[in-house]
């Protein structure tokens, strides 16, 4: 089946015919007798018991997202945060370290920061390559974090490269793939161990809830760590066992039914959407790149763009909805927020709607100086999450915003 077919067939199973997944506004689930429930409650048979752990509508979206991106399991969490927080906490324990890179969104960034107050450290990259990686591996190494295409600084990671370190190492690796969702790139295909997304974005596109998924590859030996002793009979899926019955059960970052029935509305569409935001915003990237007024662009889809030929070898259908634009200071970034008439200014993307954003100023706010510029959140820059509209019309909203000095 393609891939567009499978988006709209990812078929659900009711009683009634129903061909939207209903939303089940229960808090838990009532079994006949105690010796079901008590089997459920360990692991031994399949079921629902409270929808902090578990729930009918939830899971209908677990099962699609799973299938789209190749994977075995998936837990869908109440955002993107709460998704890489239950990720990596499955992994992590006081003492241990992990890598990332350092081309992150400003809250993921600030959020492995803060695990040195619990005794983690966290080794950021300043590179994205295979050997930038290498040199930071020690043996308490839990894992590897990046994303497929880094917020806001753009740049693309040697996704293959870095998972052949891994897998010689026996560290998972996992990848933030929100900015191009499985329509672009499959990193479970390219070596990748768990996949996650802040589906409030490009998944769900209309702004009107907040999501996030954990997808579990399934390969990844995860006996080789002591603290997944007790979960050896799951073998590979070990690490969805344990997370869902540790970290996602104990810190009760679950999705609500309604806001799952709505992250799930948004997948029949996402092959059409994404067309549609890729190649306005390399439309609209090719425009502003001519304009006197832009100091730079940054998009992978331009064709003198560092990342240009990665972005053709790793991104099957475009290279993304979201490129950025520097010029000159921060005042004349706010003037020219100011001046657009159809872009919204607010924190979010991935919707239908175009939107921008200063990031320094807001997203990085808290970040020192230093950090902003090692996160790629320049003074000057503008992050533009480019919609679904006539493009003519972004272009001449653009033209008339810059115009104006």
């Amino acid at each position: 089946m393609d891939f567009e077919t499978k988006l709209v067939n990812l078929k659900i199973k009711d009683q009634y015919g129903a061909t939207n997944t209903p939303v089940y506004l229960n808090n838990s689930f009532a079994y006949d007798n105690a010796e079901d429930l008590e089997k459920v409650f360990n692991n031994r048979a399949l079921g629902y018991t409270y929808s902090r752990i578990s729930n009918p509508s939830t899971k209908s979206v677990e099962d699609k997202l799973a299938s789209l991106e190749g994977g075995k399991q998936a837990i869908v969490c109440a955002s993107g945060m709460a998704a890489i927080s239950t990720a990596t906490l499955t992994l992590l324990e006081a003492g241990d370290e992990f890598i990332s890179t350092s081309s992150l969104f400003g809250g993921t960034y600030n959020l492995f920061k803060n695990y040195q107050k619990y005794g983690i450290k966290p080794r950021f990259s300043q590179g994205i390559e295979a050997e930038d990686i290498a040199e930071l591996i020690t043996d308490k190494t839990k894992f590897v974090f990046l994303e497929t295409l880094g917020n806001p600084k753009l740049d693309i990671p040697d996704i293959k490269g870095i998972a052949k370190l891994c897998e010689k190492n026996q560290i998972p690796l996992i990848v933030d793939s929100t900015v191009t969702s499985p329509v672009l790139i499959k990193p479970i295909e390219l070596g990748a161990n768990l996949v996650i997304h802040s589906t409030s974005k490009y998944i769900n596109g209309t702004s009107n809830s907040i999501g996030g998924v954990i997808v579990d590859g399934a390969n990844f030996d995860w006996t080789v760590f002591d603290n997944f002793a007790d979960y050896k009979r799951f073998s590979k899926l070990a690490f969805s066992v344990k997370a869902r019955g540790e970290v996602f059960k104990d810190f009760g970052p679950c999705s609500s039914p309604l806001s799952s029935m709505l992250n799930e509305l948004g997948i029949p569409t996402l092959a059409l959407r994404m067309e549609k935001h890729c190649q306005n915003a390399l439309e609209l990237a090719e425009f502003l790149a001519e304009h006197p007024e832009v100091k730079e662009v940054n998009y992978p889809g331009l064709e003198d763009n560092q990342y240009n030929q990665r972005a053709k070898e790793l991104f099957a259908n475009g290279f993304g909805g979201m490129l950025t634009l520097r010029v000159g200071s921060k005042e004349k970034a706010f003037e020219i927020i100011n001046n657009l008439e159809y872009f919204y200014n607010l924190a979010n993307i991935g919707d239908v709607k175009s939107l921008v954003i200063h990031p320094a100023s807001t997203i990085y706010a808290g970040n020192t100086v230093e950090e902003r510029e090692s996160l790629g959140a320049y003074n000057d820059l503008i992050r533009v999450s480019v919609g679904i509209e006539n493009v003519e019309d972004l272009k001449a909203d653009f033209a008339q915003a810059l115009n104006k000095y």
